[in-house]
C-alpha cells in the first residue's frame, strides 16, 4: 500500500513545483498531497500494530532510553510554549525489553501530551523504580481526557483528537507493546487539569518471558 502512496505524493509535488500558489489547481494538489501523506502514516500505523509482536529483547538502562528519546523529542517542543521537565533516576534496575520499541511508546505518549497542550503548558517526564518494577511516568497540564473515554483510549481507532489530526492507534500499539514486555500501561486524568500516563515494567532477571497482547 505505502507503495502507490509514494507514488501519488511524488508525483503530486511534482505537479505542486510546476504550479504556482496561486493557480487555482494548487488548493487541490495540496489537499491531495496531505491527505496521501495521512493515508501512508495510517498504513504505517496498520503495519506497526501488526507487528507488535516482532524484536530482540535485552536487558536496557531505561534512564539512558528515555533520556535518548527525549533528545529526538525536544526539537518538536520548539515555539510551543511547553516546558520539558525531567525527573530520571540514574541509578535504575534494568528491564528486558526491546529499545525501538519501548521508545515508539514513550515518543507516543510525549506527541500526545503536546496534542493536549495546543495553548502550552508543562510536561514532565519521570523514571524511577520501587517493588520490582520500573516506571515511566508521562504527564501533562493539558484539556485532559473525559472520563466516559478513558475507558476507550487503547481501542484501535479511537481517538480524541479532531478529524485529521490523529489516525487512533497510536495508544493501542503503544498498550500492545506494554503488555507484550509483561508491563502495564495506565491513565488518569481530569478534563482541564490533564493527564498522566504510566508504563510499568518488571525488572529484568532471568529468561525474557513475552506476554500475548
Amino acid at each position: 500500500m505505502n507503495t502507490p502512496l509514494t507514488g501519488i505524493c511524488s508525483y503530486t509535488q511534482i505537479l505542486l513545483g510546476q504550479r504556482g500558489e496561486r493557480d487555482p489547481e494548487y488548493p487541490i494538489l495540496k489537499k491531495i498531497e496531505q491527505q496521501a501523506f495521512r493515508a501512508a502514516a495510517i498504513a504505517s500505523s496498520l503495519l506497526n500494530f501488526s507487528r507488535q509482536r516482532e524484536g530482540d529483547y535485552q536487558p536496557l538502562d531505561i534512564a539512558d532510553m528515555v533520556g535518548e528519546t527525549l533528545e529526538l523529542f525536544e526539537p518538536h517542543l520548539r515555539g510551543r510554549r511547553i516546558n520539558l521537565e525531567r525527573r530520571l533516576d540514574g541509578t535504575l534496575p534494568r528491564v528486558n525489553g526491546n529499545r525501538g520499541r519501548l521508545q515508539q511508546v514513550l515518543m507516543n505518549l510525549l506527541l500526545n501530551a503536546v496534542d493536549a497542550m495546543p495553548q502550552g503548558g508543562a510536561l514532565t517526564v519521570a523514571a524511577g523504580s520501587g517493588s520490582g518494577r520500573v516506571l515511566i511516568e508521562v504527564a501533562d497540564t493539558g484539556v485532559g481526557i473525559p472520563s466516559e473515554h478513558l475507558e476507550r483510549i487503547y481501542d484501535p481507532f479511537f481517538t480524541t483528537k479532531p478529524r485529521g489530526r490523529g489516525t487512533g492507534l497510536g495508544l493501542s500499539v503503544s498498550y500492545g507493546i506494554v503488555k507484550e514486555h509483561a508491563g502495564t500501561l495506565t491513565a488518569e486524568s481530569t478534563p482541564g487539569e490533564g493527564s498522566r500516563f504510566v508504563v510499568s515494567l518488571p525488572v529484568a532477571g532471568g529468561a525474557v518471558r513475552r506476554v500475548s497482547a
